[in-house]
């Protein structure tokens, strides 16, 4: 199992927004967490990455137990998260940014070797390489966000809602990259936009009120009834 996540419990002072998270992310799958608003699918992420600090449960890496591990660790064990904003820094250029994403001495020893693998995978990027990232449409900046977070190098990357704010045929196209990336790692995918998300997905959760409600394979969520009046306007 690329990432376990076991009966997690965290929140903000002393207010709770998780309660007993279980999940697993399978070697070389999609696995999305669906659900709306303020339900705990960010913070599930930050919790899992560290920013946000665990009160109870487990996290496992492959073998390795993380719980309590920090985050610049967890990117040198193969962990790396695409925040939600994309949060890139806008005055710099796009491969500047790229570089920026190899810190650690793993990424830093294959460096040039990664960065061939996201402008194949990013061709628009290689193309913009030299262009600052504030000039960059929605798009490219989600692209970059996701390049950058390759860099490191992960064995498992968790992707906060890539979808927002953008068109549908964007949206399309890079759902389908993200689907590629699973030939190279694990992904965990947050993402309001549920249609999308399962097709391309092996697995799913759908988390209420911070709680998993419902679990499944694409296919069987979307034929749930609950699933489908909620989040798929049937």
């Amino acid at each position: 199992m690329a990432l376990s996540v076991q009966n997690l419990s965290s929140g903000y002072g002393r207010l709770q927004v998780l309660f007993g998270i279980s999940l697993e992310v399978p070697d070389k799958s999609i696995v999305s967490l669906l659900g709306p608003n303020g339900a705990g699918k960010s913070t599930t992420l930050w919790t899992v990455m560290g920013v946000v600090r665990p009160w109870e449960g487990r996290i496992l890496l492959g073998d390795t137990e993380v719980t309590k591990v920090p985050p610049h660790k967890k990117v040198e064990l193969g962990l790396a998260l695409v925040p939600e904003g994309r949060r890139l820094f806008p005055e710099m250029t796009v491969e500047e940014n790229l570089l920026l994403g190899a810190f650690t001495k793993r990424a830093r020893n294959k460096m040039q070797d990664t960065l061939e693998f996201v402008y194949a995978l990013f061709p628009r990027l290689k193309e913009r390489r030299r262009q600052k990232a504030g000039t960059l449409s929605g798009g490219e900046q989600q692209m970059l966000a996701i390049a950058r977070a390759l860099m490191s190098r992960p064995r498992v990357l968790l992707i906060d809602e890539p979808s927002a704010g953008l068109a549908p045929k964007v949206v399309g196209d890079l759902f389908q990259t993200v689907k590629r990336l699973k030939e190279e790692m694990s992904v965990l995918l947050v993402e309001q936009n549920v249609a999308a998300a399962l097709e391309i997905s092996d697995y799913a959760y759908v988390i209420e009120n911070g709680r998993i409600v419902l679990q499944g394979r694409p296919e069987e969520l979307a034929a749930n009834e609950h699933v489908k009046k909620a989040y798929l306007g049937v």
